[in-house]
């Protein structure tokens, strides 16, 4: 009987998550493949690549959970911050772009 209970709780719980908060469910998605990309890149073994391309996903990441805080939230505050993450890593992933190909 608990584990009846356990399952219907769990399933309502996943279809709740799914249909309730489309765009939190967006930005966990760009979260967790960002976390995948970065998992599974190779090491160079050269720790300078190494930091950059990671730097790199990681900022990509970013700009994509702010693209979605830009089109579903509703708080300015939070709006105004994701604007300016967009802006400066935006910045910053052309810089580790620029020194990854100088560094190749």
């Amino acid at each position: 009987k608990t584990g009846s209970i356990l399952l219907v709780a769990l399933v309502l719980g996943s279809a709740n998550a799914q249909t309730g908060a489309p765009a939190s469910n967006d930005m966990k998605k760009v979260m967790d493949s960002g976390m995948q990309s970065m998992q599974a890149m190779p090491r160079t073994g050269d720790t300078d690549k190494d930091f950059a391309t990671m730097m790199k996903m990681h900022h990509q990441q970013a700009l994509d959970m702010a693209k979605v805080e830009l089109e579903h939230g509703k708080s300015p505050e939070l709006k105004a911050m994701a604007s300016k993450m967009i802006k400066d890593q935006t910045k910053e992933i052309e810089q580790l772009e620029k020194w990854l190909q100088k560094h190749k």
